[in-house]
């Protein structure tokens, strides 16, 4: 009886779609994930306001295996909208960094990789912050080499 109770109570405050998108998302299922949250039709109707973020997260990261360099504006609009806990902020972060390493901008990238680093306050991405710095260095010898 506690279980059902509890299933009812999470379904009540988490938008069962969005739970399960994130369920496909960690068995790296992207084809179900994004099934599941195509039947979010308005967002804004469907969700509490602290899950808007979210929404555009899981987008940016199903996107991002398709096409990253189109997932920026979802991760930017997950961002904006805001996001509550720190671990997916900087995720949020590392994959802008990525997107801009890609595109070339050091700059921004390194912006991005800095404020990774500052919501990392857990450190569960910290091998990840510094697999992209050490790529940035390598990015940076690479292109001295072509001058």
């Amino acid at each position: 009886m506690t279980l059902i109770s509890v299933l009812v109570g999470v379904t009540f405050f988490y938008n069962e779609n969005m739970l399960i998108a994130q369920f496909y998302l960690r068995k790296e299922n992207m084809e179900k994930a994004e099934m599941w949250l195509a039947n979010i039709t308005n967002f804004e109707k469907q969700l509490f306001k602290n899950q808007h973020g979210y929404y555009f997260l899981l987008i940016g990261l199903i996107e991002s295996r398709t096409s990253p360099l189109k997932s920026e504006k979802y991760f930017k609009r997950a961002l904006s909208l805001g996001l509550t806990m720190s671990h997916n902020i900087a995720m949020a972060y590392l994959s802008l960094a990525g997107i801009s390493m890609a595109k070339r901008n050091k700059r921004e990238a390194t912006r991005f990789l800095q404020e990774a680093k500052r919501a990392d306050t857990n450190k569960l991405l910290a091998e990840q912050i510094k697999a992209m710095k050490d790529q940035m260095g390598l990015m940076d010898r690479t292109q001295t080499k072509f001058r």
